[in-house]
């Protein structure tokens, strides 16, 4: 394609959302994705555009009391195709928006593909255009080749974390007879029924057990990544089991609002909570897989299968896919980055998604879809100005381009701590609402200005 007017660099979440974004202002786009030329990453499995390699979780979804909730509305209210494909393929979560990973990347492939004003070539990109406008979104496994070239410009080493993956197990392997269906709480979100997570309890000498094996447990050892921090939002369970005896018990396995169906009887009605939990997580759109909830993790693979058999209810359970870990890198945004993603030392060239060191689904596709708009109205001679602070949007575009402290700078999910506080003394679920009605309030207004 030589008649395109912006150049994408990677068809991931935010390069798919950028290239949408502009292609529904007119502009004609390259979509360039090295995943079908011959080339794969260490994570990927498809080469689907948009392929979720983790989770396939947007967590929640609720726009009243939950930053990242409120993000996917504003995504909405400005034609987010991976919002739209996220609620086409969603299947139940609880208060969640959980995705079929595999209908989620057709749905957002056949959008492109079908688009005229998108050209996907699958083509490995080496180096940093030299020129015309360009946005690089080739995420945190960007190839060695144009890693280099991105540092070369940037004059700054790459910073880079630890990501690990969780386990897929197969439905008709775990047993029902000890597992239950139920969402903390019995909560109920969107096309939920409070019953949208099967749980595997543990009694405290099982867990006492587990911890223990999550500590001997043989790990995969990447010398050549040492000295490499991980990020807080992604540990490893194992990591955590290392932090002490109860961190998980507090984390991901906490029993708290789950009531045991097993352990009725006259004090507890509903059921005692149990010592600990493993949850799973539906995985796709016919529930024949779901995902260990928190279940990140770099124990080698025969490691995962002897252990997470040991859970009650996955004595026998088979596994789709194991865990496993990679390397995100990300560039010093704050330092490197103008307030609309230009790269300060080339203006032409533009970043978006986890390279910029935002985290997450949601937070990865918002910055490709500010990234397009803000690509568009440039070539459109409009003035965009960034969204507010005091908005989901804004707050994370802030945080990633100026908001933070260049050293200490780290992946971050959005949270309402990236908006300015609220005055006075509120209680925290009142507090929650008011950031969100200040949000909502200075989005409408910058989407009237805008």
């Amino acid at each position: 394609m030589n008649n395109h007017q912006v150049h994408i660099i990677g068809g991931g979440l935010a390069g798919s959302e950028a290239a949408w974004q502009l292609a529904n202002a007119g502009i004609r786009v390259k979509l360039s994705e090295m995943r079908g030329s011959g080339d794969m990453t260490p994570a990927h499995q498809t080469d689907g555009l948009a392929e979720l390699v983790c989770s396939n979780s947007f967590r929640s979804d609720d726009a009243e009391r939950n930053a990242v909730g409120l993000l996917h509305q504003e995504m909405r209210d400005l034609g987010s195709l991976i919002m739209a494909q996220g609620d086409i393929h969603k299947v139940p979560a609880g208060s969640a928006l959980a995705v079929d990973r595999d209908g989620f990347s057709d749905g957002v492939t056949a959008a492109l593909a079908a688009h005229p004003n998108i050209t996907i070539v699958r083509e490995r990109v080496d180096a940093l255009p030299d020129e015309g406008l360009a946005i690089v979104a080739t995420g945190p496994l960007t190839a060695p080749d144009l890693a280099d070239s991105i540092g070369a410009e940037t004059g700054k080493d790459a910073l880079a974390f630890f990501d690990a993956i969780a386990p897929i197990v197969h439905f008709e392997s775990i047993d029902m007879e000890k597992a239950w269906f139920q969402s903390r709480w019995n909560k109920v979100g969107p096309g939920g029924s409070g019953k949208d997570y099967i749980n595997c309890p543990m009694t405290k000498n099982e867990y006492l057990a587990f911890h223990q094996g999550m500590l001997d447990g043989e790990k995969a050892e990447f010398k050549e990544w040492e000295n490499v921090p991980y990020f807080e939002g992604c540990m490893p369970i194992e990591v955590m089991a290392e932090r002490g005896i109860d961190t998980p018990r507090y984390g991901p396995m906490k029993g708290v609002g789950l009531d045991d169906p097993k352990t009725v009887c006259e004090e507890f009605p509903d059921g005692r909570w149990p010592y600990a939990v493993v949850q799973l997580r539906q995985d796709n759109a016919t529930g024949t897989l779901w995902n260990m909830v928190g279940f990140q993790t770099k124990l080698k693979h025969g490691a995962q299968v002897a252990l997470f058999r040991t859970i009650p209810g996955l004595e026998n359970a088979e596994f789709a896919r194991l865990g496993g870990l990679h390397r995100n890198t990300f560039i010093r945004s704050p330092e490197l980055l103008d307030p609309t993603l230009r790269l300060k030392s080339r203006p032409n060239i533009r970043f978006a998604g986890q390279i910029t060191g935002c985290e997450g689904y949601v937070e990865s596709s918002a910055i490709g879809l500010m990234a397009g708009r803000f690509a568009a109205a440039e070539l459109l001679g409009h003035t965009l100005t960034p969204p507010p602070v005091e908005t989901a949007l804004g707050a994370l575009l802030h945080h990633i381009t100026g908001g933070a402290e260049v050293e200490t700078y780290q992946p971050m999910n959005v949270n309402f701590g990236l908006m300015p506080p609220i005055e006075g003394r509120t209680k925290k679920a009142d507090r929650k609402l008011m950031y969100t009605a200040r949000a909502r309030a200075a989005f409408a207004e910058w989407v009237k200005a805008a």
